[in-house]
C-alpha cells in the first residue's frame, strides 16, 4: 500500500517536522543515487521506532530499514512506503566481561561498524579487527554476514535480537541463525506472520582479551592493505558483485573481461578494484543498473560465470 493523504496527516502529526516526504534518496546512500522516498524518518529513540514500525504493519504500509545506506542502490523511480533509519536511535555499545576469557560486547543495530571496530581495539578485544574498514552498521553487517578473508560475523556473533512489528522483542542465538554467504535467514526463528518485517535491535559478539599493543599494529596492517586495494575519493557501494563459490573472484573476473575503466554515464568500473562501482559524477541509478547488466553479460558470455549481484537494489 502506498501512502495516502490520511497516511501522510498521520505521520505528519505523530512526527512532526522529523518525517519528510520525498525525500531524494540520493542523499541518504553511499553510491549517491537514488529517486524519492515517500516518506523517510530517523526514530530519535526505539519507542517511536516501535510505534512507526507497529502502525505501518497495521496499515499494510511497506517500510524498508536502512543504517547508513552503504550497500544500497536505489533506483531512480524511488521507494514506495516509508524508509527508516537506525542511524540515531539505536547507538549503545555495552561490555560484559565473563570468567572464561571471553568479553561479550552488545551493540546496537545504528551502531557503525567502524565505532565497533574502534570499541573492540580500545578494550584491547580481538575478534573484529577483520572488519576493519568495512562501512555500515551494525544491523547492515549482521543481515549481510560481513566479512572478509579474516573472518565473517557468523564467526564472533553470540546472539541478536529482533523488533517484531507487534512489539514483541525476541533474542536468537547464534546456534538458531542460518547463515551463509552475503547472507542471515531469520525467517526460521520467526512466526509466519512476521517473517517478512523482524528489525535488528542489536547484536552480541564473543570477543577475547590481548595484547592490546599487538591487536593494533594487525589493525594497522588491515587498514593499509584495504586502502592499498581499494578506491578511495568515490561514491561507491563496496564490492558490486558477490564472489562465486570456486575459482577467481568476481573481480578478477570483471578485471580478465577487460571492463576495468569502462563507464556509462557518471558510473565507472574502478580501475583500482574491479569489483568496485563508483560515482565520478552526476550518476543515475540506470547508470549504475546498465554498467551491472554490461559487466554481468560479459563475464557471463566470456567465462559463462553468473555473477550474483551484492548491493541490495530497491525502488518501485
Amino acid at each position: 500500500m502506498v501512502l495516502d493523504s490520511e497516511s501522510k496527516k498521520w505521520l505528519a502529526d505523530h512526527y512532526g517536522a522529523g518525517i519528510k516526504f520525498d525525500e531524494p534518496m540520493s542523499k541518504h546512500t553511499s553510491l549517491q543515487v537514488g529517486g524519492p522516498a515517500e516518506a523517510y524518518f530517523v526514530p530519535g529513540n526505539i519507542e517511536a521506532l516501535k510505534s512507526l514500525i507497529n502502525w505501518a504493519w497495521q496499515k499494510g504500509i511497506s517500510y524498508l530499514i536502512i543504517g547508513d545506506g552503504t550497500n544500497l542502490l536505489v533506483k531512480d523511480s524511488g521507494v514506495k512506503g516509508i524508509v527508516i533509519a537506525l542511524t540515531k536511535c539505536l547507538q549503545a555499545i555495552t561490555k560484559i566481561d565473563n570468567e572464561k576469557e571471553e568479553v561479550v560486547v552488545t551493540a546496537m543495530a545504528g551502531v557503525r561498524m567502524q565505532a565497533l571496530c574502534r570499541f573492540a581495539l580500545e578494550h584491547g578485544l580481538a575478534g573484529l579487527n577483520f572488519a576493519l574498514g568495512i562501512p555500515g552498521t551494525v544491523g547492515g553487517g549482521i543481515m549481510m554476514n560481513a566479512g572478509t578473508a579474516e573472518g565473517w560475523i557468523e564467526n564472533v556473533l553470540k546472539t541478536v535480537t529482533v523488533l517484531l512489528p507487534n512489539g514483541q522483542i525476541q533474542e536468537i542465538t547464534r546456534d538458531r541463525l542460518k547463515f551463509s554467504y552475503r547472507n542471515l535467514t531469520l525467517n526460521m526463528e520467526l512466526n509466519q506472520e512476521f517473517q517478512a518485517h523482524p528489525v535488528i535491535i542489536d547484536g552480541s559478539f564473543c570477543l577475547h582479551p590481548t595484547d592490546p599493543v599487538k591487536l593494533k599494529a594487525e589493525a594497522q596492517k588491515i587498514l593499509r592493505r584495504r586502502m592499498q586495494r581499494q578506491p578511495i575519493g568515490y561514491p561507491s557501494a563496496g564490492c558490486f558483485f558477490k564472489n562465486p563459490p570456486n575459482g577467481k573472484t568476481a573481480g578478477q573476473l570483471i578485471d580478465l573481461a577487460g571492463l576495468k575503466g569502462k563507464a556509462i554515464g557518471g558510473a565507472e568500473v574502478s580501475s583500482k578494484h574491479a569489483n568496485f562501482f563508483v560515482n565520478i559524477g552526476q550518476a543515475t541509478a540506470a547508470d549504475f543498473l546498465a554498467l551491472m547488466e554490461l559487466v554481468h553479460d560479459t563475464v557471463l558470455t566470456r567465462f559463462n560465470i553468473d555473477l550474483e549481484s551484492e548491493v541490495k537494489i530497491v525502488g518501485a
